[in-house]
């Protein structure tokens, strides 16, 4: 895959470039008869520039992932929204689940981003009728006041919740992933959930897709370990694995206990502590 122009950009810049991207990865996926999802607003949301790098790549696999991805993450969502009546997508990006799942009557869905992404989307959208009540925090996840202003737009920290971290976790380093991490396990309680996708050590170091090099900076090689320390349970899985393959991404990962191998992990964290 290559960037617009073979320009390096800004983390930030690229970042906000990612947003209209995996709407134009959602797009191409719903045109698919096959497809695994059904997103009827992403294309509205795909910019020139992020349309053109979509439609330039060759990576089956990569667009394959993509969907499943997405497809988890839906059912994932809707698994427990029933049981857990707020919603917290961070990082959300053109994620149109507001507007495209059935939500449980009641249901809060909080999203937070950049205000660049979040004011494109909400301008677009605007007109849009979602099942649940939809709140956008329009604020960089790095400034903590998104917590407060969680707070100020009705979020409950002492009733369970859901949480999504989608294609976020590895934009940040170490030290920000715990400190997130940490944040998140002070706004939850016991009940809760958290789904969240990771890269390990190998992969984030990768030079094998010169799009993403650079960008990615962190990784983490066991993730139930990690969501232990912040009082999660978790349910790993690799793309290509029963509950992460949907008939689409069929080629699985060697086991984890093959070493020297690039993954990623898809994964969902039920709060028990």
């Amino acid at each position: 895959m290559n960037q617009s122009g073979n320009k390096k950009l800004s983390q930030k810049d690229f970042v906000l470039l990612s947003a209209p991207l995996m709407a134009a990865y959602r797009a191409i996926e719903n045109q698919r008869n096959d497809r695994l999802f059904y997103d009827p607003f992403a294309a509205k949301l795909v910019t020139p520039e992020a349309e053109a790098i979509a439609l330039e790549d060759p990576e089956e696999d990569g667009r394959a992932y993509l969907a499943v991805r997405t497809r988890f993450f839906d059912d994932f969502l809707l698994s427990f929204a029933h049981v857990a009546p707020q919603v917290v997508s961070l990082g959300a990006g053109m994620d149109t689940r507001a507007f495209r799942l059935n939500w449980t009557e009641g249901t809060k869905y909080y999203e937070i981003d950049y205000p660049e992404v979040l004011n494109y989307k909400d301008a677009i959208l605007k007109d849009m009728p979602t099942t649940c009540h939809r709140y956008s925090i329009a604020i960089d996840l790095t400034d903590y006041c998104w917590v407060q202003q969680l707070l100020q737009q009705g979020y409950d920290k002492s009733i369970p919740s859901v949480w999504l971290l989608e294609g976020l976790l590895y934009y940040l380093s170490d030290s920000e992933v715990h400190a997130l991490l940490n944040t998140i396990m002070d706004l939850t309680t016991t009940g809760s959930w958290i789904g969240l996708d990771l890269l390990n050590q190998l992969c984030k170091e990768s030079t094998y897709d010169e799009f993403y090099h650079g960008y990615f900076h962190s990784g983490f090689d066991n993730p139930e370990e990690l969501l232990a320390t912040y009082g999660w349970k978790a349910e790993v899985l690799q793309p290509g694995e029963e509950g992460a393959n949907f008939n689409r991404y069929i080629h699985p990962f060697p086991p984890r206990n093959h070493e020297n191998v690039e993954r990623v992990f898809l994964i969902k964290a039920k709060k028990i502590i």
